[in-house]
């Protein structure tokens, strides 16, 4: 009698796993990229722009980075693919769209409102896209068993640059990637992979002799075209700059709240962007233009209560109250006065020296005078007492006790 073959024989047999690689990797990658939500997709080497060591090296040596000290702590990583990763061999460059619903420059004109830039009125969109990317990432090491590594915004790669090698589109004159297809609401995401995939080519200038984004620019911060000097940029003041807004560029900053989208906003190119079709990346209403007064009695808990999930959350309650501050003195509304007065006590010096700014431009000298004996005398923070001097030398009264300097 014959003895029964053992059980594992009967079992069948799994087929190998099929590895992608090369046209039929790509053909994957990019079919997946879409159903993720990605409206573009395109691939570079990492060598592929040899002059952005020199490029990134004149820009931080003019002191156009500002306070961005991250910018320069690893510039050489920034600037060479490979010396983030050494494995690297592609780079795969993808693009989602957050066109906003409406023009942007039309609630410039509500002064007594907010103006928060388009990407800012959504989820935070490290989150959105670090997620899809890290999905993407792990399907292509997967299919074509290579490494990966994923960033967006958080790391030291220059996106814009890479996308532009990549055919993705170009950098426009306001330095912004802008694409034929898309025009210039895109957020930049990357994946660095050991694959070995096929270049795609880059893409053309096609800004041609248009200068609407250099000439709306309210701060004039491009020196020259395809050149940004963040120091001069309301996104950057607003957003990443510590201290109280310089008074040079306070009227100009009108009623931006957080960024400004101006040069995006004018390019000829949106002729062909279309509304953010991710369901995760729609603009809330409630921040689209709200009010400055609400905004002007956030404390620190309703503020992280109502930016709960946006970019805004991470400015902090402090800096965001100063630009509220300087747009209610840009508001030329009287009545917004009692909002800034209510911060003349606020804890954070930066809140109340805003505040005294705001006041000095909406009421009138012996309004101003009452408050800063009722609330200003007291006063021990050097720069909040240097706002309240500026906004009584106006009217040639001055500080008691206090030189002019």
């Amino acid at each position: 009698m014959n003895a029964s073959p053992p059980a594992q024989a009967a079992r069948s047999t799994k087929a190998p796993r099929k590895v992608l690689a090369g046209a039929d990797l790509r053909r994957a990658v990019e079919a997946r990229a879409r159903l993720l939500g990605f409206e573009a997709v395109r691939i570079t080497r990492p060598d592929a722009v040899p002059e952005l060591r020199d490029r990134l090296v004149a820009w931080l040596a003019d002191g156009h980075h500002g306070e961005m000290d991250w910018m320069a702590e690893r510039a050489d990583q920034r600037a060479d693919p490979a010396t983030l990763w050494p494995g690297v061999r592609s780079v795969v460059v993808l693009g989602m769209n957050y066109g906003p619903e409406g023009d942007p420059l039309a609630l410039l004109a509500q002064r007594k409102r907010g103006a928060i830039a388009a990407y800012a009125q959504r989820r935070d969109y490290h989150e959105v896209v670090k997620g899809k990317l890290k999905e993407l990432g792990g399907y292509l090491s997967a299919k074509g068993d290579v490494r990966v590594k994923v960033f967006v915004d958080t790391a030291p790669v220059m996106e814009k640059p890479l996308a532009a090698a990549a055919g993705l589109g170009w950098q426009g004159k306001h330095t912004v990637l802008v694409s034929r297809d898309l025009g210039n609401w895109l957020l930049l995401g990357a994946i660095y992979t050991s694959a070995e995939l096929e270049p795609d080519a880059p893409e053309g200038d096609h800004c041609g002799s248009c200068r609407r984004c250099l000439d709306i620019c309210p701060t004039n911060a491009f020196p020259a075209p395809y050149q940004l000097d963040a120091r001069r940029c309301i996104s950057y003041l607003t957003i990443e700059h510590v201290g109280p807004i310089p008074t040079e560029f306070r009227a100009a900053i009108g009623n931006r709240i957080f960024g400004c989208d101006d040069c995006l906003a004018v390019c000829p190119w949106n002729k062909f962007a279309a509304v953010a079709a991710e369901g995760r990346m729609a603009a809330r209403a409630d921040l689209a233009a709200p009010p400055l007064a609400d905004l002007a009695r956030l404390d620190d808990a309703a503020f992280r209560a109502r930016f709960a999930g946006t970019p805004v959350k991470r400015t902090g309650r402090d800096r965001f109250l100063r630009n509220v501050l300087v747009a209610i003195g840009n508001s030329g509304a009287p009545s917004l006065a009692d909002a800034a007065e209510a911060n003349l006590s606020d804890s954070s010096p930066l809140v109340r020296g805003m505040a005294v700014w705001a006041l000095g431009r909406l009421v009138a000298p012996a309004r101003l005078r009452d408050l800063f004996n009722a609330r200003g005398l007291g006063e021990t923070d050097d720069a909040v007492r240097d706002e309240w001097r500026i906004a009584l030398d106006s009217d040639g009264s001055g500080i008691p006790g206090h030189a002019a300097s």
